[in-house]
């Protein structure tokens, strides 16, 4: 029996993705998740073998922080992140942190239920949409890379350890246990990180580490 559990905000998708597995003989759900915290919670406490997972839910990075927290648990279930046509930031990212798959929230039925299946398995599963869409942020992604490294150049050292670990998915304090700062320490650090770059959110800082080459040198 393959435990699943899933994560979205909608309840519309939610009770979509009930409706799609109730047919299942070999699937159980063990989980219903309504943001990224919620969902971690989750799978401490039901250990599934599969999460399908919103990649951006009631905060713009909420999947991805989901995504990294769940991945750094002990013997980590396979994740594949639920996503739509108009975010390929959050796919380049969810890449790069290790997740198993990437669906699109219209699949067919019959293809999610393979999809989870491989998962289970131990295989990668990625939706052709997705995929086309994917090359070309990567060939987007290239052309970006020496503006963002350009703008990671005028940071101060300090300044790119921020970053780094922003891109990694990390809290303010988790980032303070790691560079042995106060919370309010890494506060300031991010308010001043995101003037000087131009960004305006911690996802577009995430995004210049990734284009940058930061998250290459972890």
């Amino acid at each position: 029996m393959i435990k699943l559990l899933f994560a979205d905000d909608e309840e519309l998708v939610r009770s979509g993705l009930r409706g799609m597995m109730a047919g299942a003989a070999d699937i159980e759900v063990v989980g219903e998740a309504v943001d990224g915290r919620s969902a971690v919670e989750a799978v401490r406490r039901s250990h599934p073998d599969v999460v399908l997972l919103d990649i951006k839910m009631r905060a713009p990075d909420d999947g991805i922080r989901a995504l990294r927290a769940i991945l750094a648990l002990p013997s980590p279930p396979a994740v594949a992140m639920l996503t739509t046509f108009d975010i390929d930031e959050y796919v380049s990212l969810a890449l790069r942190l290790g997740a198993n798959g990437f669906l699109l929230k219209d699949i067919e039925p019959a293809a999610l239920l393979r999809a989870v299946r491989d998962l289970a398995r131990g295989g990668a599963v990625l939706d052709p949409g997705v995929a086309a869409r994917m090359v070309r942020a990567h060939r987007e992604g290239q052309r970006a890379a020496q503006p963002a490294r350009k703008l990671l150049a005028s940071l101060s050292e300090r300044e790119r350890e921020v970053v780094a670990l922003i891109g990694q998915g990390l809290s303010n304090a988790e980032i303070g246990g790691k560079l042995h700062l106060s919370e309010a320490t890494v506060k300031g650090y991010v308010s001043a990180v995101l003037s000087k770059i131009g960004a305006a959110n911690r996802v577009q800082a995430a995004l210049l580490a990734y284009r940058g080459g930061l998250l290459d040198q972890i």
